[in-house]
């Protein structure tokens, strides 16, 4: 497992929510996780010359997460959400624009360093907004060996050319029931069936893997060779803020170590639950991610 780097490029920010502030962003926690799990990782963003972007890398470093892909932006802050959460737990979101992770940029050399050495990129449509950092994502995901985009549709920060350029460059893919609904509504002309709309993506942009993710559903997942769904374990629910990124964590590992989408979707799915039963995005306990590190090793063909 130690050698199969995995990359995450975009947003870290700090949620703001219940009067506290936590570190976030789907990026930042995607690659959290695999890096408790795996480690091995590559973390590529920006932040601001702030206290906030200060509080950021004492953090990343305490988390023993690298540093050498994080720009610190002197003229630029810190990236900021407010985080409400309604009355079934789900979080609404107000995100601040221009911010540091709007202009992640890297050298040529790094980019063929990076694409050289990853075996997975992961990426996103937020801090694809600006052109600076669309620019570096695509630039890395159309030359990646293997990425995985997950939608996350935050507000109206995106667009019908960005999702589809996204669409084109990733081979795996992982989207909620609004999302899908979202791309069917964008590229198909019209609100297809599920399945069908599964398909002409997956047939239309070649992409191997689609994880469409259902909530206290469960999630389902299909690939070239198969379908896989799992139900949610019933679970107190204390939050739902980073669950999807929790959930899209397992399935990378899952799909790079060539794991059975059976299992792979049902540890993914039972790793989210893990996040939805506390408070933040995050997990402090360690023991978690040594199970699921060795279930993954377990399962490893």
């Amino acid at each position: 497992m130690n050698k199969k780097i995995i990359t995450s490029i975009g947003e870290i920010l700090f949620d703001v929510y219940e009067g506290e502030k936590q570190i976030g962003g789907a990026p930042f926690n995607f690659i959290y996780h695999i890096n408790k799990i795996a480690g091995n990782t590559n973390f590529i963003t920006a932040i601001g010359d702030d206290e906030e972007g200060k509080e950021i890398l004492q953090f990343l470093k305490s988390s023993k997460i690298s540093t050498k892909y994080v720009d610190i932006k002197s003229d630029i802050e810190t990236g900021k959400v407010l985080i409400e959460l309604n009355e079934n737990k789900i979080p609404d979101f107000t995100i601040f624009d221009n911010r540091a992770y709007d202009y992640i940029n890297l050298s040529k050399v790094e980019e063929d360093e990076i694409i050289a050495e990853s075996k997975l990129l992961y990426f996103g449509s937020l801090s694809q907004r600006n052109k600076v950092s669309r620019t570096t994502i695509q630039n890395l995901a159309n030359g990646s060996y293997q990425s995985m985009f997950d939608i996350n549709i935050r507000q109206n920060f995106y667009s019908k050319d960005i999702i589809e350029r996204s669409l084109t460059a990733c081979n795996i893919l992982k989207v909620n029931e609004d999302e899908l609904k979202l791309i069917s509504e964008l590229f198909f002309d019209e609100n297809e069936g599920y399945y069908k709309t599964v398909k002409k993506i997956k047939e239309k942009y070649k992409i191997e893997f689609v994880s469409v993710t259902k909530g206290e559903e469960g999630a389902e997942l299909f690939s070239n060779s198969g379908t896989s769904f799992c139900k949610s374990p019933a679970v107190n629910v204390v939050d739902t803020v980073g669950a999807g990124d929790a959930y899209s964590a397992i399935l990378a590992l899952g799909i790079l170590h060539n794991i059975d989408i059976e299992k792979i979707n049902f540890l993914a799915v039972s790793f989210a639950s893990e996040v939805i039963k506390r408070k933040g995005a995050l997990i402090e306990d360690e023991e978690i991610y040594k199970i699921y590190g060795d279930k993954i090793l377990d399962e490893q063909h």
